[in-house]
């Protein structure tokens, strides 16, 4: 077999055919941003300005109908994007989850050899390159490399804890046709799964291949949802080391949280909050206080000072 193997591929080439090697996945770290549809950028910029303790003038980009505020500082900045919400607004108002690639061009690549539909490579005006695709659902979802971090105006607000975007959650209503995508040809694997009751699975946390954030598939939700719960479904998570010293500096920044932290089914402490538009915000501690429901962690847990 190995013979027929070495005369075959010595054909090819000496008939001139130059067989490639299928593209390698290259390196896929975590998130670098979620972008959010608002219906009111205004009231939208008040509000994801006191969450994040940034100013206007300190945001890394804002113009009439978007804004990005940064939400971590270190090797790898994240930013949170709101936009203005086209009319009518669409029921989904998670307008785009991007993660952060070691290499753009392979990736998209890859994806393509095995029958994906990516965007063209697009570069941003800091640099960075990226392209844009849908996922097996639609939901739309971007591969980004950056050139270097962020540039901002301001550093670190006076009031502030660290923190970073740690998932970012939607709704799934096949789970399978996203693990083929997601686990099998991405390489995310399950960090978790849980539910409202231990026999059940309501939520699966998919954690990127080379890092701890996640992607949250939210399960079983039903067709006819309201506009409040596929708010709480379409989701942001922001991890914080201390989420009581988080919500003391949400009300020192002005924010007013209408709940108070808890610890949620997958033992971690939580706080939620919710933009005009009822997206939900979620504040979580980046390790467990109590042993989870339904099942246990099968991978390493985000921290503030991770390098990717």
């Amino acid at each position: 077999m190995k013979r027929f193997c070495l005369v075959f591929f010595c054909a090819l080439f000496a008939n001139g055919i130059v067989v490639k090697p299928a593209p390698i996945r290259p390196h896929i770290a975590g998130i670098d941003h979620v972008r959010i549809y608002v219906t009111n950028i205004d009231d939208a910029r008040a509000f994801y300005g006191l969450i994040s303790g940034i100013s206007v003038k300190g945001l890394s980009s804002t113009n009439s109908a978007r804004s990005s505020f940064i939400m971590s500082w270190g090797p790898r900045t994240q930013r949170l994007e709101i936009e203005q919400a086209p009319s009518p607004a669409p029921k989904n108002l998670l307008a785009e989850v991007a993660f952060a690639t070691s290499n753009v061009a392979q990736l998209r690549s890859y994806l393509v050899a095995h029958g994906v539909s990516a965007g063209e490579i697009e570069k941003d005006s800091d640099g960075s390159q990226h392209f844009e695709l849908r996922d097996p659902e639609g939901n739309p979802i971007a591969f980004v490399e950056r050139s270097g971090s962020i540039p901002i105006s301001d550093p670190p607000p006076s009031v502030h804890v660290d923190r970073r975007m740690i998932h970012a959650g939607f709704v799934v209503k096949d789970r399978a046709a996203e693990d083929k995508f997601y686990k099998d040809l991405l390489g995310f694997r399950v960090y978790w799964h849980g539910g409202m009751k231990d026999s059940d699975t309501d939520w699966v946390d998919m954690q990127v291949p080379e890092g701890s954030e996640w992607l949250e598939y939210m399960l079983n939700v039903p067709a006819n949802a309201g506009h409040h719960t596929l708010g709480v479904m379409d989701h942001v998570a922001v991890g914080v080391a201390d989420i009581h010293a988080a919500y003391k500096a949400l009300v020192a920044n002005g924010s007013k949280p209408k709940e108070e932290p808890k610890i949620g089914r997958d033992g971690k402490w939580q706080l939620n909050l919710y933009d005009p538009d009822d997206t939900r915000i979620e504040f979580m501690e980046f390790t467990p206080t109590e042993k989870p429901c339904c099942s246990p962690y099968t991978g390493r847990h985000p921290t503030n000072r991770e390098t990717p």
